[in-house]
């Protein structure tokens, strides 16, 4: 069994992850294991490099193999706004709500079949000396009117993923783990990481 690191101090992604992962033998760790790692802070314009940058740091100060992912929303009609400053879309402290009302104030002129949108995840998997994969995930839909359901966060309250005619919010964990953009990157990286780690 090999450790990775997964480039977070969140348990909810580092459980939902090793759950994911369950076919690969490995044993996950987060940042939590190494109190001398701060923030690594996203500097890029893509989610690839943000992924990217927070893999191969963190992958440099642990010795171990790391994860990383960088994942947000992209909204066809504002450009593919507000991507990778999903998490601060309305300032750098902005709540979730905060980030949907900036968000259905932006489009609330809008008819529903022109609010196509997709949510998008992209994972690096790099080594100590700077070897990576990456791997992407995405899962179209569209912007609803107003928030909708009590489950998930983020942006999934407003988020109906096509061929739903509910949000992200609203559906179960297991449906929602069978067909979000993290999920769909995942199994990607589930087919490229054992040849991965065995380059090691």
């Amino acid at each position: 069994m090999v450790d990775i690191v997964i480039a977070t101090r969140n348990p909810g992604k580092v459980r939902e992850l090793q759950s994911l992962l369950d076919s690969v033998d490995v044993h996950l760790l987060s940042l939590d294991d190494f109190d001398q790692i701060g923030e690594v802070e996203e500097t890029g314009n893509t989610f690839e490099e943000n992924a990217l940058l927070k893999a191969t740091e963190v992958a440099k100060a642990t010795g171990y193999v790391t994860i990383a992912d960088d994942s947000g929303l992209m909204v066809d009609v504002l450009d593919g706004r507000p991507g990778v400053l999903s998490a601060r879309y309305a300032g750098d402290n902005a709540s979730d709500s905060d980030n949907n009302k900036k968000l259905l104030n932006e489009l609330k002129d809008l008819p529903l079949e022109k609010r196509d949108a997709a949510f998008v995840c992209v994972i690096a998997s790099a080594d100590p000396k700077g070897k990576h994969i990456l791997t992407r995930g995405v899962c179209r839909g569209k912007i609803a009117l107003e928030e909708k359901g009590q489950g998930g966060f983020g942006y999934d309250p407003l988020f109906f993923p096509a061929q739903y005619d509910c949000t992200m919010a609203e559906i179960s964990p297991e449906i929602k783990n069978s067909i979000s953009h993290r999920a769909l990157a995942v199994e990607e990286l589930k087919k490229l990481l054992p040849s991965f780690l065995a380059q090691l």
